[in-house]
């Protein structure tokens, strides 16, 4: 019984690590331009909805990113810019982006 519960759990972890698409740095080149007008720019602030400084991407961990990005698209966070534009993106976007921006330093 013990084998058989073994089996299943690891049936379902690797179909959820499955369903985890792998991020592509060099494939996020090509996406960048929508996020580069803000966070790309030194020291710029934002006035919609509140007034804030909108946070450098570069350097950032990958998992935090995509799960930024996944969390603007499904509308636990907040922020109407950031919200569009995840909801433009597919689950393989915001890992090629995630990629891409933990390994520069911008």
């Amino acid at each position: 019984m013990k084998t058989i519960l073994g089996l299943m759990a690891c049936a379902l972890a690797g179909a959820a690590l499955a369903q985890t698409p792998t991020g592509n740095a060099e494939a996020a080149k090509a996406k960048t331009s929508m996020c580069e007008g803000c966070h790309a720019v030194p020291g710029y602030r934002t006035a919609s909805p509140h007034v804030y400084r909108v946070p450098k991407l570069g350097g950032q961990q990958a998992l935090y990113l995509a799960n930024a990005l996944q969390a603007y698209k499904s509308g636990a966070r907040s922020h109407p810019t950031m919200q569009a534009i995840a909801d433009g993106l597919s689950e393989q976007d915001m890992a090629d982006l995630a990629a891409f921006y933990s390994s520069v330093q911008k």
